[in-house]
């Protein structure tokens, strides 16, 4: 079994977490195969990938680094042992909560961001709709596939300005591709424009890790606004529900 690089013995960062990981598995006698999309941008996906190292079977079901879920998940569930931490969307619902909006709005804000928190960040407006569309109403939805979009373009008539974090993160010359436009521009005309222009007027783009914010707040609403399948998140047989068990066994093998 090969030792985890020491620290000062000229190894990077990334050298020693995947050494450490190397061991882990090894300790585990099963071998976690990262696939493209997790490994996409630090080598080339064209290229095979080399086998990981050790020996022993492919992880397949649980992963004994994460915590288990229950047999039969929910939401809490996800948000406990897969969503973490979950400061901004709780800080986001919070903020919806206070200003007296409605419980579809408050879900919305509280759901808005769960596939950045679990899943994937590229297009996560699109992929949390999907996540959540089978258990919410419509326009909770349809408000979180369209804030994607809509958080980059200003609204002064309800106070929205461009945010001035984006132009840290991506710089003033940034333009949105023209999907997130055209998607933009159907949004600005559709009846439920507001509800989804909501979630970026309560999204909290510099928030303070300091706020106390309990998801035990929003049990009442969640429990009114969101059909938690008896079966569980991820076994329902609904048209997500291979997310929802990827994001509990995230390093199976098939």
């Amino acid at each position: 079994m090969t030792s985890p690089i020491e620290p000062g013995h000229g190894a990077t960062l990334s050298d020693r977490a995947d050494a450490l990981e190397h061991q882990m598995i090894a300790d585990l006698d099963r071998r976690v195969v990262k696939s493209v999309i997790y490994t996409a941008g630090d080598r080339d996906p064209t290229q095979a990938v080399p086998p990981p190292p050790g020996a022993g079977h492919f992880m397949m079901g649980d992963d004994p680094r994460l915590a288990k879920m229950p047999e039969n998940p929910t939401l809490f569930d996800f948000f406990k042992h897969r969503f973490g931490p979950a400061n901004h969307v709780l800080q986001s619902a919070t903020h919806a909560l206070k200003a007296g909006q409605s419980e579809k709005i408050v879900l919305a804000c509280l759901l808005h961001d769960i596939s950045v928190a679990g899943f994937i960040r590229g297009d996560h407006g699109y992929w949390g709709a999907q996540m959540i569309a089978a258990y919410v109403d419509e326009e909770v939805s349809w408000a979180i596939k369209y804030h994607q979009a809509l958080r980059f373009f200003a609204d002064e008539s309800v106070g929205y300005a461009y945010p001035e974090a984006y132009i840290r993160y991506f710089g003033d010359a940034y333009e949105p591709e023209p999907y997130i436009k055209r998607d933009y521009e159907y949004a600005r005309n559709h009846k439920w424009y507001m509800s989804s222009r909501s979630i970026t007027l309560h999204d909290v783009y510099s928030f303070d890790p300091n706020a106390k914010v309990s998801l035990d707040d929003f049990v009442d609403i969640i429990g009114r606004n969101f059909r938690q399948p008896k079966e569980g998140l991820g076994f329902d047989n609904s048209p997500s529900a291979h997310i929802w068990r990827t994001i509990i066994w995230p390093t199976k093998f098939l």
